[in-house]
C-alpha cells in the first residue's frame, strides 16, 4: 500500500529553502530557477563550416539573457590544459543514446557509493504470530479473497482490517472504486489507532475529497500519525513545522521529525536530513559528518535534486574529500533523470574538463537540451556559436534523440 510523501501547502524545496535563507552553504541547485551557471567558454572561437554538413537542424540560434551568475561548481583543475574546440574533431558518440545507458543506482547507503561491499544481512527471524490472511491475499494479487476476508473483521471493529477495506475500495482492486466509502473506513481505523489510516485520513481531510475540508483536523491527525511512527505523516509534521516557524526555530523543531522519516527510508527527508546536517548550526559534529551519507541515500533513492548536489558536492569537496570523476557521473545521472539545472551543469562540465575529457559535442548537446527547457545560458551559447557548423548538427541530432530515463 502506498504511503508516498505528499504536503499541500509548501514545497519540500521551497520550505527547506525559506528557513535556509539565511544560511551561506546552502545547494544553489535547489531551484530551476537558481544559478544555472558554472564558468564556461569567456571569449568564442571563430565559426567556419564543414564543407560535408552546412544545413543544420531546426533550433533556434540565440538565447537572451540568463540569471545572475554564482560560482556554484569549481572551475578546470589548475595544470589541465583545454584544446582548443576549433580544432578538436570530436564525435557525438554515444552522447546520449536514445534509450539512456545511465540508470540511478538501486543501492543505499555510503557504502555502495564508496564503491565497498556491503554487508550481509542479519538472518531472517522466523515469525511466531499469526498469519494475517486477508493481506496474504492482497501481497498476493488475490484483491477479492482479499475484501472478503476483510469485511467481517473490519465490521467487528479490527483496525487493520479496516484499513485494508479503505485501500482496496479506494483504488477499485477486486472491488468497484468507492472513495467515499473508503474515507468512511480510514476514519475507523484511525480513530482504532492504525497509523497508517491516520494518515491517509489526514490527507483526504486536507483535501476535502469525500469529507468536508478541515485543516485543524487534518493537522491533528497528521500528528498522531507521525508520533504513531507513520513515515510519511513524520515528513509531513517537519513541514508543517518549517512552514509555521520560518527561520532557524522552525528548522531545529522540524529535525527530529526528518530525522525519524529518513530513517525509515522517506527520500525527501533524507535529502532535507543532508542539508541541515550541512547548515545548521550547533549540531553535533558527528551529525554534520554525515551530511554526505543521507544526500548519497537519497540520491540513490532517485531523488533527482539529490543527484544534482551530489555532483555539486563531490565536485566541490563539500562534505567531505573532493572526487571530480563520481561528482561527474552523478552530474550526468541527475541530467539523463530530467534535472534541467543538471543538464546545463554538466554542458559546463564537458567544457572545462571536469571529471571527465573535454567534449565540445557532449557539451553542445547538454545545452540544446536544457535550452529548449527553458533555461538561459550566455556563456554556453557564446561557446555554441563559436563551435564547427558540424559540430553544432551533431549536438542537435543527439538532442533530438534524447529521452529521459525512468
Amino acid at each position: 500500500m502506498s504511503s508516498t510523501p505528499r504536503f499541500r501547502h509548501r514545497s519540500l524545496l521551497a520550505v527547506l529553502a525559506a528557513g535556509l535563507a539565511a544560511f551561506p552553504l546552502l545547494a544553489a541547485a535547489q531551484s530551476g530557477n537558481g544559478d544555472p551557471s558554472l564558468p564556461g567558454v569567456s571569449q568564442p572561437a571563430d565559426k567556419g563550416a564543414r564543407p560535408d554538413d552546412s544545413a543544420q537542424s531546426g533550433d533556434e540560434s540565440t538565447v537572451p539573457d540568463a540569471p545572475p551568475r554564482n560560482e556554484s561548481i569549481v572551475t578546470r583543475p589548475l595544470g589541465t590544459d583545454a584544446s582548443t574546440f576549433k580544432n578538436e574533431k570530436i564525435q557525438p558518440g554515444a552522447e546520449p543514446k536514445a534509450d539512456g545507458d545511465i540508470k540511478p543506482s538501486q543501492g543505499v547507503g555510503v557504502f555502495e557509493r564508496m564503491g565497498a561491499r556491503l554487508p550481509d544481512l542479519p538472518p531472517e527471524k522466523p515469525y511466531a504470530g499469526k498469519a494475517d490472511d486477508a493481506y496474504g491475499a492482497f501481497q498476493r494479487g488475490y484483491y477479492l479473497t482479499a475484501f472478503q476476508r476483510a469485511l467481517p473483521r473490519a465490521q467487528l471493529g479490527d483496525p487493520a482490517a479496516q484499513t485494508l477495506i479503505a485501500e482496496l475500495m479506494s483504488q477499485g482492486l477486486g472491488v468497484k472504486r468507492d472513495t467515499k466509502d473508503a474515507a468512511f473506513w480510514y476514519s475507523k481505523a484511525a480513530e482504532g489507532g492504525d497509523a497508517t489510516s491516520m494518515f491517509k485520513y489526514a490527507l483526504i481531510l486536507m483535501e476535502g475529497h469525500d469529507v468536508p475540508r478541515d485543516q485543524k483536523k487534518a493537522d491533528d491527525w497528521m500528528k498522531k500519525a507521525a508520533e504513531a511512527g507513520q513515515p510519511s505523516a513524520e515528513f509531513n509534521v517537519a513541514q508543517m513545522l518549517t512552514a509555521a516557524n520560518p527561520g532557524l526555530k522552525g528548522l531545529q523543531m522540524a529535525l527530529p521529525y526528518y530525522e525519524k522519516s529518513a530513517e525509515q527510508g522517506i527520500a525527501d527527508a533524507q535529502y532535507a536530513v543532508s542539508q541541515l546536517y550541512l547548515n545548521l548550526p550547533d549540531l553535533p559534529p558527528e551529525k554534520k559528518a554525515r551530511a554526505r551519507e543521507w544526500l548519497s541515500r537519497a540520491a540513490n533513492a532517485g531523488f533527482d535534486t539529490a543527484q544534482l548536489d551530489m555532483g555539486i558536492w563531490l565536485i566541490n569537496g563539500t562534505g567531505g574529500k573532493q572526487d571530480l570523476e563520481n561528482g561527474f557521473n552523478w552530474m550526468r545521472v541527475a541530467a539523463y533523470r530530467g534535472n534541467v539545472v543538471a543538464q546545463n551543469k554538466l554542458a559546463h562540465l564537458y567544457i572545462n574538463a571536469i571529471g571527465t575529457k573535454q567534449d565540445p559535442v557532449a557539451a553542445a548537446t547538454w545545452y540544446v537540451i536544457s535550452r529548449r527547457a527553458g533555461l538561459k545560458d550566455p556563456e554556453l551559447e557564446d561557446f555554441y556559436q563559436g563551435i564547427e557548423d558540424y559540430q553544432q548538427k551533431a549536438a542537435i541530432e543527439a538532442a533530438n534523440k534524447y529521452r529521459r530515463a525512468q
